[in-house]
């Protein structure tokens, strides 16, 4: 698999920029030919639907974007800021629209995490109950993504698409 040059300022996130250049690829190869109608299906579960987490992997990395000093919204802003966890009864936006925003948001947010210093990413984070430094809340965006592809891979093979291809 073919990756882009990595010389971060940091040299702790080497390791995160080569998962965040595979999660790049795979987001898009796990949402390929799902259908909108598809996407958000849960099966009779209260499980998240593909539309939920294709939205909030989105979402996460405009929020560390922003973190980082980018002032720019995902599309669906409003469905996703704050953390907020999937709603019944709402109509989650295409996946075009996701994909969109995946494209624009990631170089964007590559060149930031490149060009992060050792200030920034020791950089504690006050949140309601917590605290942590900026790199290790980039440990576990790294981490969660992984996680949520898996999830999107895995209501694939749930709803008969094929599986998920990693080339």
């Amino acid at each position: 698999m073919m990756t882009m040059e990595i010389k971060p300022k940091s040299n702790r996130l080497y390791a995160f920029l080569i998962l965040f250049d595979m999660h790049t690829k795979f987001f898009k190869s796990a949402l390929d030919g799902i259908s909108d109608e598809d996407a958000g299906k849960r099966m009779g579960t209260k499980a998240n639907h593909i539309a939920w987490l294709a939205g909030s992997l989105v979402q996460q990395r405009f929020d560390l974007a922003t973190l980082l000093g980018d002032e720019q919204k995902s599309a669906a802003d409003d469905l996703f800021k704050n953390n907020k966890g999937i709603q019944d009864d709402t109509v989650y936006p295409s996946l075009d629209t996701y994909r969109k925003d995946w494209e624009k948001i990631s170089p964007i947010l590559r060149n930031l995490l490149m060009n992060s210093s050792e200030e920034q990413l020791n950089k504690i984070l006050e949140f309601p109950g917590m605290s942590f430094s900026l790199f290790e809340l980039i440990s576990f965006n790294t981490y969660r993504e992984a996680n949520m592809i898996g999830q999107i891979a895995l209501w694939r093979r749930l709803l008969n698409y094929d599986g998920m291809k990693y080339m």
